[in-house]
């Protein structure tokens, strides 16, 4: 008789989606398969793959919401008559992951209705008509439901430390620009946008000419 003993494999990850690995994965700055346990009722993944959407409204629905408000960003093929290839994310995924939390805190103390929420981002490449970005809700009645999944994407993109490459075409050659997520409120910017561009030099958001370094 073997002294060999059979441990058996410990469960897979995908069994356990939202289970909270934030004392190993988060100080794990490669680790973009972040997500947030069951202790609070979030979905949250800044990762190089999104949730399906079947897996997103399993997540929202529940008996006592009579809502779920989705916003799904995707990739269009132009920005300002520019034909866009693609588009690039990068980000420190623990760190974005951190503010996504306070974002749905925040969110739930806004809309007291609000049970549940989603907020998952793509790292990596991003093809014209493909999603990069998912955020939403359930709630108890969708007039609520919906200024909520506003309030999230507005913040998303004004607090949340991730960038985007703009790829275009034409002209028989590509150009990229990086750009720094960033919202408007009441005429100001909530955070410097700065695109730099192959030239060595950079423009902000509303296109006034600045150095690579930002010294205007």
């Amino acid at each position: 008789m073997s002294d060999q003993q059979t441990v058996p494999p410990p469960p897979q990850q995908q069994q356990q989606p939202f289970k909270n690995d934030s004392d190993s994965n988060t100080n794990n700055p490669n680790n973009h398969d972040n997500k947030i346990n069951e202790s609070k009722p979030y979905l949250i993944q800044v990762s190089s793959t999104l949730p399906s959407l079947e897996t997103i409204n399993t997540f929202l629905t529940t008996p006592n919401c009579g809502a779920i408000s989705l916003f799904l960003g995707t990739t269009r093929d132009n920005f300002q008559n520019k034909p866009v290839l693609r588009l690039s994310y990068e980000g420190y995924a623990p760190m974005a992951i951190k503010e996504l939390c306070k974002l749905a805190d925040e969110a739930r103390g806004k809309y007291p209705s609000v049970e549940k929420i989603v907020a998952v981002h793509l790292l990596g490449d991003c093809p014209v008509g493909e999603t990069s970005v998912i955020v939403g809700c359930a709630s108890h009645h969708r007039r609520e439901g919906i200024r909520c999944t506003e309030f999230l994407i507005d913040e998303l993109k004004a607090r949340v430390p991730i960038w985007k490459k703009e790829v275009y075409g034409g002209e028989g050659q590509d150009m990229a620009v990086w750009k720094e997520n960033v919202e408007w409120k009441e005429g100001r910017r909530r955070r410097v946008m700065v695109k730099e561009v192959e030239e060595g030099h950079s423009c902000d958001s509303v296109g006034e000419e600045k150095t690579r370094n930002g010294d205007s």
